[in-house]
């Protein structure tokens, strides 16, 4: 338990007291160290105690009187100071269970921590949560949070995730409600399972929380061809989709007349797998919930509407630039590719890459991988650059089959660009 002291800053009123980098603080205020959040916690007051042990292994008890909010000027070189919180569920739709063996160790890791909802806006299910960290939620008042409901009716939800502690779900969001907890919540839609009368059932449960509840997301369940030994799932299929928009449409119009807002979101993939137009900007209000894929397609077309006003008519010198997406993300550029090869002197190739990776049913462009860019696009004129989307990529560099951006440039002899945004792509393929 605690915390080793990465840096202390010039002039810091930790230096001052005589705490040194490699030090460990152990305690703050009495509390265990067991993460950057407890420490900005009770970092604030204007009396601190701090429970240090030295270099030698001497423990010293430092007591800091300052003014409120005033910084003691530690540095630490990580959020979670204790082991991250595993989950302890067994849903029969997880992705993580659903991927080839021989991929990197961290790809494998489950995480369900309360801290890292808060911090990142990572969903947890509150299934593995100890008395102490309630307590911890409330103390520190850890709002929002993020949480994976998939449904309100305790035997379904325990189905779904294989655990009997999964059936208190509306017990335990009632008592983040009770704190005044602000939550948005998420529902993984497995087609007989979870839809139907049981999803009825779980956004009147959820909007009966509001404002609490803030948002609901529904997701399509996600199913790779590496599902052996698994339970089977079926996928959402395009009537069934189709369905499901005219739903949402209709409870969207009345909880915006009953309680201001839409309440409830379809992830974008529900659309692309229709006929019917996506939701226009407007509708997504302030995005609640745009890092789970709810008006990420509204949101590039309307930044691509912005950014190619302003670019040029013409480039100044002729190129040729590539352009590979998913199944699904070549639905949205559709419009966009249009305009760009409207512009002179440009040519842009769109290439739609097949996800032979995970199987063909997964569509979404943050799961091509670099083994799949170079099956489909070995041997083709792909110009002085390939533009991809950056969402393929972990932490910058890498693609989930461990192929960097180097491997795969090398393999395709091209120069390999991950681009974030609309704004980002009309800007890389307008200006060398």
């Amino acid at each position: 338990m605690g915390a080793t002291i990465t840096g202390v800053r010039r002039g810091s009123i930790a230096r001052e007291v005589g705490i040194a980098k490699g030090d460990q603080l152990i305690e703050i205020n009495g509390y265990p160290l067991t993460d950057l959040l407890v420490y900005r916690f009770y970092v604030a007051d204007s009396l601190v105690t701090l429970l240090v042990r030295k270099a030698n292994g001497e423990e010293l008890i430092y007591e800091i009187e300052k003014e409120v909010d005033d910084d003691l000027g530690l540095e630490f070189d990580r959020e979670l100071f204790d082991q991250t919180r595993r989950c302890r569920n067994r849903c029969q739709f997880c992705f993580v269970d659903q991927m080839p063996r021989g991929m990197r160790s961290t790809l494998y890791v489950k995480d369900d921590d309360f801290r890292l909802s808060f911090l990142y806006g990572n969903f947890i299910t509150l299934t593995n949560l100890q008395e102490t960290d309630w307590d911890t939620i409330r103390r520190l008042h850890l709002s929002p949070l993020y949480v994976s409901v998939h449904a309100t009716d305790p035997q379904i939800r325990q189905q779904l995730m294989t655990n009997p502690k999964a059936g208190a779900i509306l017990e335990n969001l009632e008592r983040l409600a009770d704190w005044g907890i602000a939550f948005h919540c998420q529902i993984v839609l497995c087609p007989g399972l979870n839809d139907g009368s049981v999803l009825t059932q779980t956004i009147r449960d959820l909007v009966a929380l509001w404002p609490q509840a803030r948002s609901v997301a529904i997701v399509p369940v996600g199913l790779t061809q590496f599902r052996q030994g698994l339970p089977l799932l079926q996928p959402v299929l395009p009537d069934q989709a189709k369905d499901l928009i005219l739903r949402v449409d209709g409870w969207q119009q009345h909880f915006l007349e009953a309680i201001g807002s839409r309440f409830v979101w379809l992830a974008d993939e529900f659309y692309l797998l229709t006929d019917l137009p996506l939701p226009g900007y407007d509708a997504y209000e302030d995005f609640p919930q745009l890092e789970n894929g709810i008006g990420l397609s509204a949101l590039f077309l309307e930044d691509f509407a912005q950014a190619i006003r302003a670019a040029p008519k013409a480039l100044p010198q002729p190129r040729h630039i590539s352009l590979a997406t998913s199944v699904l993300g070549a639905k949205v550029l559709r419009q966009p590719m249009e305009k760009l090869q409207a512009l002179g002197n440009l040519n842009i190739s769109l290439y739609v890459i097949p996800n032979l990776y995970f199987g063909q049913s997964i569509t979404v462009s943050g799961l091509i991988t670099g083994t799949d860019l170079i099956t489909a696009l070995a041997g083709k004129s792909l110009g002085e650059a390939l533009l991809i989307p950056a969402t393929c990529l972990k932490d910058g560099e890498r693609f989930l089959d461990d192929y960097s951006l180097d491997d795969v440039a090398q393999k395709l002899l091209v120069p390999v660009v991950p681009v974030l945004g609309a704004r980002e792509l009309v800007e890389r393929v307008t200006r060398p």
